[in-house]
């Protein structure tokens, strides 16, 4: 057994802290949830109970009527007691304390209870007040909860922190056509005068930011899940998405469950299943046990669906599957350690998908799907480690990222491979058994890792957890008589300092008609690949072509001329992924020559999920990589070979990537013809199934050319039938506008909460607003855009500041556009460092941009 000397004792010390035991100093007073609240509160609470009934009128303009009964065991009572409610005290009518009636006392967003009105042993806490509606999400006729990661605090006061887990009984008065689902399994309901009470039983024992609750006009169908009839509610209207929906969602849940009560050895932990569809959701999912939350539009799919959106349907519902055991049954600590949450439900997501696909379709998804969003971040000068340090929740939500949701499941892979599977899946198994129903933080599970593992996991957990960044390698063959003599392969990080990521990962050899594989075990800044000694010399080498390691691999040169003739397709992808990350550290490739090379594969490549990755590279070359005079000149040549390889390939979804790729990138009056034609006529070219949503986004982008029919738009607007994508779209209209006042009008709305509510919604409509063709008007909202950041992110949900970013300055390539924000970094040099790694993180192709368009 192999004993962390240096990472266990601090990280002992912080666990130690924050369940609390013992410690018993002031937790002083300032806004949000600071660590050391959060410690002194776990300290001296317990055996919680929030007894919650809420008034929810159907009119979305009236208040909600509230009341509340807090129950708690306190072990000391030495200074006053803080409830977390970040809203005005006015809205609290009435509190009492252990029946004793008490004036509020409402400070820095916290309700403070002198310690004069509490006694050691059990205390309850009564208030009447109006529910806050920060994270209620109300519209018209439906609203759903979103708590995450410290904003119960918004809506009812309460301990806001995950390692103060509690039970819940929750009363609901709604209108007598809504339906509602929460936690808990319904005890009854009652109808009365035209509203309707549900009642809801205790909740399991679960934190606040996963009590969760939704009500509204939903359609409810049910359906058997691990064994349980479990509720679904939704608002889709399309019945050919209905009907080819309902069943499947029901169908991969049940599947997802199976799998992870085989793989952890744990019955399904809580006491319902229950999901809810939620138009215009701000997350993909998000894991409230008994009523989990998600897009619609992820769920709902039609005859028209890629084989990546039905990849994504089944990765997503085996995602928050996977959360009822790594999150819900046990939880962290503190959200330093969010990440771990993440990493098991997309690490677990991506093995029940294995079991499911085989190796071969799961390696090459695992591939696409996690290694280019990593690296997305972890190139850029803000890459946060997957472990971040945090003193008060209400930065919590900047912890979450693709380093997280996609660096951390490759390390985790990673980890699984150096342990064992057997090894692994033991260690894991005994964490969640030693704490179900608890709290817990990643050094205590590595250290029972550690009990199962050969190797030294020491400087593997410090490199890979603690710190940011990935490794640029290089390699060397030296050969004689066409005989490779030395192989040497060295690594260093891409910035930072001296370090080494300890890996493993497969280098292929390829000759004509065969080719040779080797695992290589890289634990040092270089070493001699020993096995390639004595080979042949190769036709030329591919680095990574397992898909497994990571870091910015060499490039042979060799390989382009016969890169699809690369017989697999997580080889070839692999490849893809090495050109595009060489090419933005100008390493081995330019943007034009890239550009052709992927374009050269359209017709050739015939797996869908690289023909989705190619095509989004040329994407992302053409508008951001390549000078608007250049592009002109290769527009109709780029237009002719896409349309070309659309109707040679034979796969309807093959077909489907090419249209849209073509759609995004059109420029001349003959590709415009195309387009339009197929929008107004609403027949798509034969092969290619198309979808409202497709004819939709068709309107936008020709619209976004100011095209010659003006009344786009509008006609569009009268096809849809569903209300909520109706709403959807009339939101969007004045983003896509000719009308350069219009466009300024929107964007000077967002300065208003109230027109950010729908974030999802928002990010699509500046995606518009700051496209390529628009930014000549729209580089003067960048600067008000980086000033209301710290709002954003104190007003928004977990991704909306990434979001906001990404959407504004995702297509820039000027000077201008740096200069803006880097005089925004300098003009704040004291600005919250977990938002300026957000700008440099969403900036970095920008900057990138602007030094490979000077060099070339």
């Amino acid at each position: 057994m192999v004993h962390i000397r240096t990472v266990l004792p601090i990280a002992a010390l912080f666990f130690f802290s924050c369940s609390g035991l013992k410690h018993h100093t002031d937790p002083g007073l300032e806004n949000g949830v600071s660590k050391t609240l959060a410690i002194y509160r776990k300290s001296v609470l317990s055996q919680i109970n929030y007894a919650l009934q809420l008034d929810i009128p159907g009119e979305r303009k009236s208040a909600i009527g509230a009341k509340e009964t807090v129950t708690f065991q306190l072990s000391a009572n030495k200074y006053p007691l803080q409830l977390d409610f970040r809203e005005d005290a006015r809205k609290i009518t009435a509190l009492s304390v252990n029946n004793e009636i008490i004036a509020v006392h409402h400070d820095q967003e916290h309700l403070i209870i002198d310690q004069k009105y509490l006694r050691v042993g059990e205390n309850r806490i009564k208030m009447d007040f109006q529910a806050g509606e920060g994270a209620l999400n109300r519209n018209a006729d439906y609203l759903y909860t979103l708590f995450v990661p410290d904003r119960a605090r918004t809506v009812f006061p309460c301990f806001d922190q995950p390692d103060l887990k509690a039970t819940y009984t929750l009363s609901l008065k709604i209108p007598a056509d809504w339906k509602a689902v929460a936690n808990a399994a319904l005890e009854d309901s009652v109808l009365l005068n035209g509203r309707k009470t549900y009642r809801f039983k205790e909740s399991d024992t679960i934190s606040t930011y996963l009590f969760a609750f939704a009500a509204g006009k939903f359609d409810l169908a049910t359906g058997n899940t691990g064994g349980m009839t479990a509720d679904f509610l939704y608002r889709e209207t399309d019945t050919a998405k209905i009907k080819s929906s309902v069943k499947e969602v029901f169908t991969i849940h049940d599947s997802s469950l199976k799998y992870l009560e085989h793989w952890t050895g744990i019955a399904f932990p809580f006491q319902k299943f229950g999901f809810v569809a939620i138009p215009d959701f701000q997350f993909g999912g998000m894991e409230h046990p008994g009523a989990i939350q998600y897009k619609s539009a992820s769920l709902f799919l039609d005859g028209g669906a890629t084989k990546d959106q039905i990849n994504a349907r089944s990765n997503l519902i085996a995602h928050e599957t996977a959360h009822m055991w790594f999150g819900d049954l046990v939880t962290m600590n503190w959200f330093t350690d969010v990440w771990m949450k993440e990493v098991f439900a997309n690490f677990m997501a991506d093995k029940s998908m294995e079991q499911a696909t085989g190796k071969e379709v799961f390696d090459l998804k695992f591939l696409v799907d996690h290694f280019t969003a990593a690296y997305g971040i972890d190139r850029s000068r803000g890459a946060n480690p997957i472990r971040q340090d945090l003193s008060n929740l209400k930065d919590a939500g900047t912890m979450y990222g693709n380093i997280i949701y996609h660096k951390a499941p490759v390390m985790m892979r990673q980890l699984e491979r150096l342990m064992g599977k057997d090894k692994f899946q033991e260690g894991v198994r005994e964490y969640l058994r030693k704490f179900a129903n608890g709290n817990a933080s990643w050094p205590d599970l590595i250290a029972i890792l550690d009990k199962y593992a050969d190797a030294d996991l020491q400087q593997w957990n410090k490199v890979w957890v603690n710190e940011s960044g990935r490794p640029v390698v290089s390699y060397t063959m030296e050969q004689q008589n066409n005989i490779i003599t030395r192989f040497n392969i060295k690594q260093a990080p891409e910035y930072g300092a001296a370090r080494i990521w300890p890996q493993l990962f497969e280098v292929t050899f390829y000759y004509k008609g065969s080719q040779k594989e080797l695992t290589v075990n890289l634990t040092s800044a270089g070493m001699d690949l020993k096995e390639a000694e004595g080979m042949d010399v190769p036709l030329f080498v591919l680095f990574n072509s397992s898909g497994q390691g990571y870091g910015v691999w060499p490039l042979d040169k060799n390989m382009f001329a016969d890169l699809y003739t690369i017989d697999k397709p997580l080889n070839r992808a692999s490849a893809y992924i090495s050109l595009y990350e060489n090419m933005l550290n100008g390493r081995s490739v330019k943007p034009k020559e890239l550009l052709d090379l992927f374009v050269g594969g359209l017709q050739k490549e015939k797996e869908e999920l690289n023909l989705k990755l190619i095509t989004n590279y040329i994407s992302t070359i053409y508008w951001e990589f390549i000078f608007a005079a250049d592009r002109n000149e290769l527009t109709a040549a780029l237009e002719t070979a896409l349309w070309q390889a659309m109707l040679l390939q034979s796969e309807p979804n093959h077909k489907k990537l090419l249209f849209k790729t073509y759609q995004d990138v059109f420029l001349t009056k003959s590709a415009r013809d195309n387009v339009y034609e197929v929008w107004k006529d609403q027949k798509a070219p034969a092969g290619l199934k198309l979808t409202e949503d497709d004819y939709t986004s068709m309107a936008f982008s020709l619209a976004l050319r100011d095209d010659a029919d003006a009344s786009i738009l509008a006609q569009q607007l009268k096809r849809i039938t569903n209300a909520d994508r109706r709403k959807r779209f009339e939101f969007m209209m004045p983003a896509v506008s000719s009308s350069v006042a219009e466009r300024d009008s929107f964007f000077k709305s967002l300065e208003l909460k109230a027109n950010r509510e729908k974030e999802a919604n928002v990010a699509s409509a500046l995606y518009y607003l700051h496209h390529p063709l628009r930014q000549a008007t729209s580089i003067k909202y960048l600067g008000k855009s980086l000033d209301l950041l710290n709002e954003i992110q104190t007003t928004g949900d977990i991704f909306f500041p990434q979001n906001w970013l990404q959407s504004t300055f995702g297509y820039y390539q000027s000077p201008e556009a740096v200069q803006i924000v880097t005089a925004f970094l300098k003009k704040n040099p004291d600005y919250n460092p977990k938002l300026t790694a957000k700008i440099l993180q969403t900036t970095d192709n920008l900057f990138r941009a602007e030094q490979l368009l000077k060099k070339n």
